[in-house]
């Protein structure tokens, strides 16, 4: 299965992308790693990502609108949002627009395992 994680974090990039080799996670392959929902945008069309981690608080273009547009792309596409905003209005805007799960930051690696699993299933 095919990820592209979406931060405007280096640190949240990269935890994401250490977690992927966990033995309870199906084989991950990293396709891309975004900074912004535009780069987000490019890397989806290119790659074709099965399984998305995305932030909603970003420059050019945020979380909520990029979860639109890579769902009219793709709508099997399956998206986890990862935000530490704690603005539900803002988060059941993401789930409308395509978004399959939501998971605050900050995470345990556990939780991000258990709330990838969920999406995928």
């Amino acid at each position: 299965m095919r990820l592209l994680i979406v931060d405007d974090s280096s640190i949240i990039r990269s935890r994401i992308a250490r977690i992927m080799n966990d033995p309870r996670l199906p084989t991950l392959m990293i396709v891309g790693m975004a900074r912004n929902g535009a780069e987000a945008l490019e890397l989806f069309s290119q790659s074709h990502p099965e399984l998305v981690t995305m932030d909603l608080t970003m420059p050019e273009m945020d979380g909520v609108e990029c979860t639109e547009a890579m769902t009219n792309l793709n709508p099997e596409a399956h998206i986890l949002v990862v935000s530490a905003l704690s603005d539900k209005a803002t988060a059941i805007k993401a789930l409308k627009k395509g978004a399959k799960g939501f998971l605050y930051k900050p995470f345990t690696d556990e939780q991000l395992i258990g709330a990838l699993l969920e999406v995928m299933s």
